[in-house]
């Protein structure tokens, strides 16, 4: 888990300046959503994106 805040902060936050804390909020569950969950690879998954490790497991 500290991994994951140590990347967030350093790929996306410490880069933007938010003007509202819903901005912040609407940013940072994107970025979790779109990216971070379906394109970024890891390496607890052979470093593989979730979408990659769920179809190579699922066949």
């Amino acid at each position: 888990m500290e991994s994951f805040f140590k990347t967030l902060k350093v790929e996306e936050v410490y880069r933007r300046k938010f003007n509202t804390i819903q901005e912040a909020q609407f940013f940072l569950f994107d970025y979790i959503e779109r990216y971070y969950n379906r394109k970024r690879r890891h390496s607890a998954l052979a470093y593989m994106s979730p979408v990659e490790f769920r179809i190579k497991n699922s066949a």
